[in-house]
């Protein structure tokens, strides 16, 4: 009988226990704040993507919150913020006040990066840098200019053993602010381009062959002997692309990086004060990079969420500040110190 007893009691005390965590328990459907995991999305720019990643992984280290970013193509970022799809939007060319009056709410957008555009090339038994004036690239993106041993090429590049062999000319498929940088930079020094093509995230190509993404033109120009493309700068060094020397403003031939870049960026400051959407292609200074750009985000102004949009505030902040130092680590450009305070006064604008 005792046992039957003390059998009663354990039983007893194990049903009061079992009660207890199901009273403390959250609901199915609902999270507790210890165990919550904010989940932020953006899309857009492929430009940005291997920064943004890097971005992503250390801060969830520093915080645990995730931010899912899909490399789309900074139209398709820009649509979908439009939508509504996404918590923020990221792109290589500033949203114009023509196409903010489409958008039904109010946001803002800033810097958050900068980045140099290597001219990649597959040209076998060449390996160094080719010197392209901003005329010869050009014509070679008009179609005008054929060949890789085309008489103005080799006069760019005494004693380099050009072949004879088709220029492929490889560009985006899909809508992307890589390209309006590339266009726009075109435009600036060619105005026929700017009269027949013009400049924009999606033109009518006079030649060549698209891919989707920074990632499509890397593939396309890797496969085909005597292709050239224009792709971030990270996206060439990955994956082991030779690129031209461009002739600048200066006149000098310079190589994308950090420092052409970030001499680049800091002669644009003084736009970017008047507008913050300004181009920052052909800067002056003799050791800017021609190509080069900004990569924006767009965040909403009346967020539906305000405590996500709190920590969509952290996130920016962050990346604003202590994630610039990884920047140049991937061949990307930190943003210049006006430039990051820009950028947080416009963050502030987000309740």
């Amino acid at each position: 009988m005792r046992q039957r007893g003390i059998i009663a009691v354990v039983l007893a005390l194990a049903v009061v226990a079992v009660l207890a965590i199901a009273g403390c328990a959250p609901k199915r459907g609902t999270t507790t704040a210890s165990t919550a995991k904010v989940q932020i999305t953006g899309a857009g720019s492929t430009f940005v993507y291997p920064l943004m990643s890097r971005w992503s992984s250390e801060y969830a280290k520093l915080t645990g919150v995730q931010v899912n970013y899909q490399s789309i193509g900074s139209g398709g970022g820009i649509q979908q913020f439009k939508e509504g799809t996404i918590d923020f939007g990221a792109t290589d060319v500033a949203v114009s006040e023509e196409e903010e009056e489409s958008f039904t709410r109010p946001f803002v957008q800033f810097p958050v990066a900068a980045g140099t555009e290597a001219v990649v090339y597959n040209l076998p038994g060449v390996t160094q840098h080719l010197n392209l004036t901003p005329a010869v690239l050009a014509d070679i993106f008009l179609g005008k200019i054929k060949k890789w041993n085309d008489p103005r090429i080799a006069q760019l590049n005494p004693g380099v053993q050009l072949p004879n062999l088709d220029i492929v000319v490889v560009h985006r498929s899909d809508g992307s602010g890589t390209t309006y940088i590339f266009t726009d930079y075109l435009s600036t020094v060619s105005k026929e381009w700017e009269q027949k093509v013009g400049r924009g995230k999606s033109v009518s190509w006079p030649v060549g062959v698209g891919g989707k993404g920074n990632e499509g033109v890397t593939g396309q120009v890797k496969q085909l002997p005597g292709a050239i493309g224009y792709v971030e700068l990270n996206y060439a060094t990955q994956n082991n692309l030779t690129f031209a020397a461009i002739q600048n403003a200066a006149g000098k031939f310079v190589l994308p990086g950090k420092d052409t870049g970030e001499e680049a960026t800091r002669a644009a400051v003084e736009r970017l004060k008047q507008d913050i959407r300004s181009s920052a292609v052909n800067m002056p200074g003799e050791n800017s990079y021609p190509i080069t750009g900004f990569v924006y985000v767009l965040l909403d102004k009346q967020p539906k969420d305000t405590a996500k949009a709190a920590e969509i505030k952290k996130f920016f902040e962050w990346t604003l500040k202590d994630g610039q130092k990884m920047a140049a680590e991937l061949d990307y450009v930190p943003l210049a110190e006006e430039v990051v305070q820009m950028s947080l006064q416009k963050l502030a604008e987000v309740p």
